[in-house]
């Protein structure tokens, strides 16, 4: 088992990936460096290779797919994980994985949005996005991570172990985040500066499409950690509707002993009907997140028990 395992996910990054090993093997020479290629076709592999990393390859396109293949297959007390874009400064590295072997803080957020990053950081439409995701995010799950996307993390091992991949591309981040947060484990913001990608060095994350990614994410998650709100919100929603259109109907047969809209009526009824079957759905599914959760402390207590025979 490594001390320290930094681990940098790559896509073509030819251009900064000799500098990224290079940095990270000068801020902690005690750690391994990890970079898994993903396909890429500008010999990126080749490169950290020569840098001094340890490279591997994951075939299956997409950042969530590296980041399973990593977690999969790393052992490690502390892990660091940092993008092959050089855009995160390597010397905060010491600090933030002393905060998981020292602390035992389970995932220390690279908080970049505290510091330059809107200076930095030329695309508006990124910007936005960092506050829409990371504002949805504190107000749907109760919590307060300053910086939801950021791609500079460390793990205890006990996060990366009983952490489900279950995202392909970026919006793995998003996942991590609130996988952390539902599972009452210790979140940590650390401010880090933030350096804009150098020039002739291409982001891989599409605005749009991405940003779609992201916020079916924070749906999907919202449904499965959080039925009840998502589930009983439908269930109100329903019941507010069913009720503005019944009262007129039944005011007009206090008033008269008849039932002008029979029609209306009936799919008042069957909307209400909707609305007590959401709720009662989100009440059950509530209750199976909270046994999700016992059962997950007792995954967790096995997993440390693995850890400290990896490290006899």
């Amino acid at each position: 088992m490594d001390k320290i395992a930094v681990l940098i996910p790559c896509y073509n990054e030819s251009r900064t990936i000799q500098k990224v090993v290079e940095d990270f093997r000068e801020a902690l020479p005690e750690a391994t460096i990890y970079v898994y290629d993903n396909n890429s076709t500008d010999g990126t592999g080749r490169i950290a290779a020569c840098a001094g990393a340890v490279v591997r390859r994951e075939f299956r396109q997409g950042k969530g797919n590296v980041i399973r293949r990593m977690f999969r297959e790393i052992d490690a007390q502390c892990y660091i994980m940092t993008d092959g874009d050089d855009t995160y400064p390597a010397e905060d590295a010491p600090e933030m994985a002393n905060m998981v072997l020292e602390k035992k803080v389970d995932m220390v957020v690279g908080d970049r949005l505290s510091s330059d990053y809107f200076t930095e950081n030329k695309r508006p439409f990124h910007n936005f996005g960092n506050m829409f995701v990371r504002k949805s995010i504190n107000f749907l799950f109760h919590t307060d991570i300053k910086d939801i996307m950021t791609g500079y993390r460390a793990f205890s091992y006990e996060f990366v172990k009983t952490f489900p991949v279950l995202s392909k591309g970026f919006e793995i981040e998003t996942e991590m985040s609130i996988h952390a947060v539902e599972k009452n484990m210790f979140v940590e913001n650390f401010v880090v500066k933030y350096r804009d990608r150098p020039k002739g060095s291409e982001s891989k994350l599409n605005t749009y499409s991405d940003g779609l990614k992201v916020i079916r994410t924070i749906v999907r998650l919202f449904r499965t950690y959080k039925p009840m709100g998502f589930f009983g919100g439908i269930a109100a929603a329903m019941f507010l509707v069913s009720a503005a259109f019944f009262l007129p109907i039944l005011d007009t047969y206090l008033k008269t002993g008849y039932v002008p809209n029979f029609p209306t009526l009936i799919v008042c009824g069957f909307t209400m009907l909707a609305a007590i079957q959401s709720f009662f759905s989100g009440l059950t599914l509530q209750t199976m997140i909270q046994k999700n959760r016992q059962d997950f402390e007792m995954d967790l207590q096995r997993v440390m028990e693995g850890k400290q025979n990896c490290g006899k």
